[in-house]
């Protein structure tokens, strides 16, 4: 990157940041603040980058960003698309295709994810990438930031890696592989004619799995709005919640959360769970 780009990108940032309110992203403003908006600190802290790393790009210097870590400043500075796709031109970066890991997240889903802080809760696309979770959901679900390309999709893992099932009980798995599926065809359905992304996933699994491939011969079609899920968790045992769904408005992500069902003990093992924290996560999460 040339001195001028590096020093437009840090320009853009410190505008950015500046511009938002602690409040805004869930952060407790405090009596005494000597900047407008976020300081750098909390910026990095948002972006899960450090205070060094990120002091460094706003004064121009430093290494290239990499796409992940541009997709999490977007995202802690709740960039819109377009200054999410300038912040990447800036960084000499291309622009994320849609459903990928560095998909933009609408604000106001951000906005919301963060306020929802008492349960575990993510933001996906149509085709099951995983964009965003709290740290509840992290806690309960493991990290997806390790998984990329093809395997980010959780339904390309639920078909062609056993271990994606690990934590559901048995008789679970079957039900769960046909509201996949089924959603999946909905997802297709709803993308225009052809779509490059969601036909190849579809052929992978065709090719991959012969279960997918049994269960997509079906033609069912249902949208995942509300579901049943039991969790069984390493730490804190087996979890009894209710999947809900809020989606945008062309389909293409989803706000997931989870909360307790009526009559279990899963309140007290969220509430467990809140403490645990993710240390006693498995490495891969469920969706």
């Amino acid at each position: 990157m040339s001195n001028t780009r590096y020093s437009e990108l840090g320009g853009f940032l410190r505008s950015r940041r500046e511009r938002i309110r602690p409040e805004e992203v869930g952060l407790t403003p405090g009596p005494r603040r000597r900047v407008p908006g976020l300081r750098r600190d909390e910026v990095a802290v948002l972006a899960g980058a450090s205070v060094e790393y990120y002091t460094e790009l706003e004064r121009g210097a430093g290494s290239q960003p990499s796409d992940q870590m541009l997709a999490a400043l977007a995202r802690a500075l709740r960039l819109s698309r377009d200054e999410r796709d300038h912040l990447y031109r800036l960084a000499n970066r291309p622009i994320p295709h849609q459903g990928g890991t560095a998909s933009h997240v609408h604000p106001a889903m951000l906005d919301l994810l963060t306020r929802i802080d008492g349960t575990p809760a993510m933001v996906s696309t149509d085709l099951h990438t995983v964009l965003v979770q709290n740290p509840l959901a992290i806690a309960l679900l493991g990290d997806l930031s390790a998984h990329h390309g093809r395997a980010a999709s959780f339904i390309y893992r639920w078909f062609t890696d056993p271990a994606s099932r690990q934590i559901y009980p048995q008789e679970d798995l079957a039900p769960q592989s046909r509201s996949f599926v089924a959603d999946l065809r909905a997802a297709v359905g709803r993308r225009s004619p052809g779509d490059a992304e969601a036909t190849k996933l579809v052929d992978e699994l065709l090719q991959q799995s012969p279960e997918f491939q049994a269960l997509w011969a079906d033609q069912d079609v249902e949208v995942r709005r509300d579901e049943r899920k039991r969790i069984v968790h390493p730490t804190v045992g087996m979890l009894d919640l209710n999947c809900l769904s809020l989606f945008s408005e062309d389909g293409r992500q989803r706000l997931l959360w989870f909360t307790p069902r009526a009559g279990t003990d899963t309140a007290e093992k969220l509430a467990l769970l809140t403490v645990v924290g993710t240390q006693a996560m498995r490495t891969e999460p469920v969706r």
